[in-house]
């Protein structure tokens, strides 16, 4: 039961979710198995879980999470799993082997979609923010540009806020160059639509929600995640127009 508490939380946790939904789900299921006298503690990087058996006294165990992405379709799975065996629905066994086939089935979009989506919302939000027609197509280039750096020099260097610095500062150039060469207008407009897929608006999101139910660890701690974030995107950028302007 240890194993299959950590495994939701653990799920939950790398994929989006906030730590108090995570702490809620791992109480309820463990106290649907009977267990006595269960806590849990859930911080942006570790969970934490104890319990009481009777022929062993207090356990406790914890994982460390050193990755953290974004797909909320995993967690309503972890969720949907959780509730499943609160009422009884499956055993513990196949709570397990459905958490470990969430764990390990792929991302719900493909990463091609994901530097699409990207582009398409550089376009979008280039327009929204005043600019023409025409600005949406180096938007565009510079939106997925940016996602692309973005994903890769993550996945290589492990480095979550050198990724996001290079991103924007790749971005930033890229819509420079493309207005320098005559395909768009509005610099402003285009730069603003390419840093918008960037923002940290998952991260920003869940610090106020767990800082609203009183966890003021994790809160802070989500809310210096966004606030760095978007220091290494302005520093990128800045740095972009800086050297090309």
């Amino acid at each position: 039961m240890m194993d299959i508490c950590l495994l939701a939380g653990e799920i939950m946790l790398t994929y989006g979710a906030e730590t108090y939904r995570v702490e809620e789900t791992l109480e309820r299921m463990a106290k649907a198995a009977d267990l006595k006298n269960v806590h849990s503690f859930v911080t942006t990087t570790g969970i934490f879980i104890s319990f009481e058996e009777e022929d062993r006294g207090d356990i406790m165990q914890m994982i460390r999470i050193d990755d953290r992405y974004y797909d909320l379709n995993k967690v309503t799975l972890v969720n949907q799993v959780s509730r499943e065996f609160v009422i009884g629905s499956i055993t513990a066994d196949e709570a397990y082997h459905q958490l470990r086939r969430i764990a390990l089935s792929p991302m719900n979009y493909p990463i091609w979609l994901i530097h699409l989506a990207s582009g398409i919302a550089g376009g979008g939000f280039s327009y929204l923010f005043g600019g023409g027609v025409k600005d949406t197509l180096p938007a565009f280039l510079a939106g997925v540009t940016a996602s692309i750096l973005l994903i890769e020099v993550e996945r290589y260097l492990r480095v979550k806020f050198f990724a996001e610095f290079i991103a924007a500062f790749t971005g930033g150039a890229v819509a420079i160059a493309l207005v320098y060469f005559g395909i768009g207008t509005n610099l402003n407009q285009i730069i603003i639509g390419t840093l918008m897929p960037l923002v940290p608006g998952v991260p920003l999101t869940n610090a106020v929600r767990d800082l609203m139910s009183g966890d003021l660890l994790a809160g802070v701690s989500r809310g210096a995640e966004a606030t760095i974030t978007s220091l290494s995107i302005a520093t990128g950028i800045a740095l972009a127009i800086s050297l090309f302007l």
